[in-house]
Parts: C-alpha cells; structure tokens; sequence
C-alpha cells in the first residue's frame, strides 16, 4: 500500500510567484532558458538551468553548475523569494487547459515504495540521466522540481479536491510560457490532512505518469542518505520525495507523433505497396487526417495525407504491450520498412509532441527538413496503468502529457 505524507514546502509568497516559477528544467533548452530569465534574477532557471549563469556554451553538467544550484537555491532563501511553511501539510494543484482543469495533490512519497515496485514505472531510465538529476538533488539537498504521478480514482479524495477548489487559492496566474491557468492551495486542516494520508495509505499502486529520471534520481539519494544514517528512524525527510498526484481519470494524453529523415532507399510508391502488407492505406488528401481510433495512423507523404489502418494479426489484444500503437508502428514501419531499431539513438527520426499540432508535421515535411511524418492515436492511461501492473516497459516516446506541471511553486527539502 502506497505510503504519502505532508511536508514543510518551501514556496514563494504569493506576490513573487509569477516571477520565479518556471517550466521543468527538461522541456527547454539551455539557451531558451537563458532567454527566458533574462532580467529576471528570481527565476527558478537559476536554479533548475544554472549553468544560465555562466558564460553561452557552458556545459550542464560542469561540476560548477551543480555548486551553483546550491548557492542559487540558498540565495533565493536569504531573499526571502523562497520561504518555508511552519506547518507539514499538503498541496492542492490545479491546471487548466482549454476548459478542462485536473487536481493533484502535491505529498511526499516513500523512496520505499519506488524501490519496492509500489511506485510503479512504465518507461526505462539511462544512467547518465539518473546521475544529473541525482547531483543536482545532493547539492542542493531538495527536490526543487515535483514528479507527476497518477493514482486510482478515490471518491473521498475527489470530494475533498472538490471542496477545496471552491475557496480561493494561494496562487492563481496563468503561464506566459504555455497560457494555462495554474492554482494552488494549502491543505493545512488536521483532519483533511490525515483523509489524504488514509486515502492513499488503502491504494495498492501509486503510477509514475512522467517524470522517470527525476523519480529514481530522488529515490536513489534518498536510499543514499538512508545507508548514511544507518541508526535512522526511517521517518527523516530523505525517505521522501516530491510528487503531484492526479487522479487517473483526469489526466490527459496527448499523440505522440515522428517525423522521420528518410524512406530507407525506396521511392514513395514503393513505400506505400509495402506498407499495404500490414495495412489498409487510405488516400485522404491534402488537408490534416488525424487518426480516429486505435491502430489507425496518419501518414503524410508527398503533401498527402494517409490513414493507415493495421490488419488483423499484425497486433496482439492479449499483451498489453503488443496492442499499442506505438508498438506496431514500431516493429511494422519505422523498424522494419525503414530500418530504425533504436529509437532513442537514430538521428534518421525525430518526434513531435500533439500539442504543437498536425500542421507542425506538415511545415517539417514540407520544409525538406524530413521526409515523412506519422501520427499516432494517443496511448490512454488505462494502457499505462495496465502495462506498469504487469511489470512491462513501453517502447520509447510513448507518452506526453499536457499541460506539463510548473517548477518553483513547492519545493521539499530533504533535511527538515
């Protein structure tokens, strides 16, 4: 059973938020965090981008950028631009995206359970990605930025989200980076308190919706920290880490699209004939097809939209792998039409999340810049939840969800 708990979160006073939260430090580029902060020395970049604060060109992973980190981080302390609650307590996020809002609890979760497999996964994680983030949690003893979790609809705790999200919130702004509403309250009343506690104290699973590198980079240093204390009382900070959890139902997957360079030596027409081995190819024309259901795909080639549609036999209902579209997609067209295997090395493909829209894979083929590009039906979060249950990894650049969380509006440090 999952185990959660309040914490003291450091955050900005509600007058100063929209000046220091910021986008996660994976979705933007060195440079564009650079352009983002400019003239603005209490944006979270400093701390979660800091090698901003070193000359163009300066690695991410210089040792000095992690120093800067720490001493950023403390700085933003002393300013008074980050202060810590006086009370442990839980957090209620809220975002909202073209009409529709998700509410998330904002709690700690127990490095226990990540490593136990209570906390489950559903993608691989690469090392060298684990130790950044893992140096970045050392130095500035804290895990600045949240992990995004879903949890199993729980009517208690829908109707005490409910309740809250009819008072008025600590925070409340819209983002200029993605132009979503985001709000935040306090949960600081015993007893809600304690509901929360209970409430996921009863789930046998808690599922990692994104955020893989940054939960077993918190989860290792807290494992650390915990083989450093060996007279610990297992109740220290350290066991915990920071996670905003949604309810499943709510949350929403976006299509997870590619783009690829080349047709592997064939020409168009060649293309399609093989692809009418596995598929029923429809012409549809020049204006944006976006497919309609699972195992149909949209191709765009030579300014022409096409539905792909996979036969009888090319997938498996059975295995909860072999039924995703991004698996048949996979084996069928890029791997074994176009010859691309690995699809977190190749050069040869590209992918493009659903929020930029169909018309970016359009503007990329007909730039020159690639070849084709191909649509896929979105992965549901039933899919995720099945596939995480049975142990199973998904194939690479399955999933993106919307809106991304904000960094900067709590913050849990580890020594409290």
């Amino acid at each position: 059973m999952a185990t959660v708990k309040p914490f003291r979160g450091v955050r900005p006073p509600r007058n100063l938020v929209e000046r220091i939260e910021s986008r996660p430090y994976d979705v933007l580029s060195s440079e564009e965090a650079r352009l983002e902060a400019d003239g603005n020395e209490m944006s979270l970049y400093h701390i979660i981008k800091p090698e901003i604060n070193f000359e163009p060109g300066t690695s991410e992973y210089d040792p000095r950028v992690y120093e800067k980190a720490a001493q950023e981080f403390d700085l933003f302390q002393k300013n008074g631009w980050l202060k810590q609650d006086d009370k442990e307590q839980y957090y209620i996020y809220a975002q909202t995206m073209n009409g529709k809002t998700q509410y998330g609890i904002v709690l700690c979760a127990a490095v226990t359970d990540y490593l136990t497999g209570v906390i489950k996964r559903h993608e691989l994680t690469r090392r060298d990605k684990e130790e950044d983030r893992m140096k970045h949690v050392r130095c500035c003893n804290a895990n600045i930025e949240p992990v995004f979790f879903a949890y199993p609809d729980d009517d208690v705790l829908t109707s005490l989200l409910r309740r809250y999200a009819s008072t008025e919130p600590e925070y409340d702004f819209v983002a200029p980076g993605d132009g979503f509403r985001h709000q935040l309250w306090t949960v600081s009343d015993d007893a809600d308190i304690r509901t929360i506690t209970e409430e996921f104290a009863k789930m046998p699973s808690l599922y990692i919706a994104d955020g893989h590198h940054r939960s077993a980079a918190a989860a290792l240093v807290g494992a650390e920290k915990a083989r450093q204390h060996p007279h610990q009382t297992g109740k220290e900070e350290y066991n915990y880490f920071m996670a905003v959890c949604f309810p499943a139902s709510q949350l929403t997957i976006l299509d997870y699209n590619r783009v690829v360079k080349d047709l592997n030596g064939m020409t168009s027409e060649e293309f399609l004939r093989r692809l009418a081995e596995n598929f029923v190819v429809e012409l549809k024309g020049p204006d944006c097809y976006r497919p309609q259901h699972l195992h149909e795909f949209s191709l765009y080639l030579d300014g022409q939209w096409y539905s792909l549609t996979a036969k009888p036999g090319t997938y498996d209902d059975s295995d909860p792998i072999g039924v995703l579209d991004v698996d048949i997609s996979s084996r069928l067209i890029l791997g074994d039409l176009l010859g691309i295997h690995d699809l977190r090395s190749d050069n040869r493909i590209d992918f493009v999340g659903g929020l930029r829209g169909l018309e970016e894979l359009k503007r990329r083929v007909d730039s020159g810049e690639m070849r084709l590009a191909l649509a896929l039906y979105p992965v549901t979060m039933r899919q995720i939840m099945d596939i995480a249950d049975s142990g199973k990894i998904m194939p690479p650049k399955a999933t993106w969800f919307e809106p991304k969380l904000r960094s900067g509006l709590v913050i849990h440090k580890l020594d409290d």
